[in-house]
């Protein structure tokens, strides 16, 4: 279940290589910037996406994955020759 936008607060990361008191504060920074990017429902592309943001492709990518892993309804498109779009589902109410 999606929590609500006023209770939100980013993902930590999981994985091997993520310690906390090294990488804590800038992927959840990170994470809300995507988050924020994609809140309102519209599909993007990882490029759109990082043109707003400011961050890389790569990061976008992994911060959506976070994202999905945290409970958010992130849905993926395809577009055309390797080209995909990506939506945060956001559930009224």
């Amino acid at each position: 279940m999606q929590p609500s936008l006023l209770e939100w607060t980013p993902p930590e990361p999981q994985g091997e290589t993520f310690d906390r008191d090294r990488d804590g504060a800038r992927l959840n920074a990170q994470c809300k910037r995507v988050f924020d990017a994609m809140r309102w429902g519209e599909w993007k592309t990882l490029s759109q996406i990082s043109h707003v943001t400011h961050d890389p492709e790569a990061s976008v990518s992994a911060r959506l994955r976070d994202l999905k892993r945290h409970g958010f309804d992130i849905r993926k498109e395809y577009v055309s020759r390797g080209l995909w779009r990506y939506r945060m589902e956001v559930k009224n109410g």
